[in-house]
């Protein structure tokens, strides 16, 4: 670990973070939820917000795919969604749903948006996407362009995508 230049749990939680946080709205699958812990965890993000039957760690099903990153980084259970988005708005995050709608911005087109310091980032059921009432309290909504027959990602490989952007935008070296 050393050779790779890992921080340890106390360095990791005492780093600076990038002011995105990642809210999962009703996500069924623990390993889902496992691998966004760990995606949040390797781009260094704010935490994530747990929502409705969302599982919560400690699970072993959940630390499968996170491995380790529940002890890294923070997070804290809603009991719906539209609880965590109005709590960010009044702590001044911008939020943005990745969901397919009329309005949706594109993810490459996404930086032309100025000014956003804090962000929320609201992934949605694997089914049933994002709560309507949830976008409707969302500042926008963020796409991903497909170009094959289907038209969805799992939630887990759309965050990775999303997530990445979001923060590439912000970095201008990876250290």
């Amino acid at each position: 670990m050393d050779e790779l230049g890992r921080k340890s749990v106390e360095e990791f939680k005492a780093s600076e973070k990038m002011p995105i946080v990642v809210v999962l709205d009703n996500i069924r699958s623990m390993h889902n939820v496992g691998s966004v812990f760990r995606t949040t965890d390797a781009f260094l993000l704010e935490s994530i917000c747990l929502c409705g039957y969302t599982p919560q760690p400690p699970h072993r099903d959940i630390n499968k795919t996170a491995l380790g990153a529940t002890d890294t980084v923070a997070w804290k259970y809603y009991p719906t969604t539209l609880d965590a988005v109005e709590q960010l708005k009044a702590e001044g995050y911008s939020l943005y749903a990745v969901e397919q709608t009329e309005n949706s911005i594109h993810l490459q087109d996404f930086n032309k948006i100025e000014g956003i310091h804090k962000l929320a980032v609201v992934f949605g059921n694997e089914v049933e996407g994002v709560d309507a009432e949830v976008i409707a309290k969302c500042d926008g909504c963020i796409e991903i362009p497909q170009l094959g027959m289907k038209h969805s990602l799992n939630i887990s490989v759309a965050a990775g995508i999303v997530l990445w952007e979001l923060v590439r935008l912000r970095v201008r070296e990876v250290p």
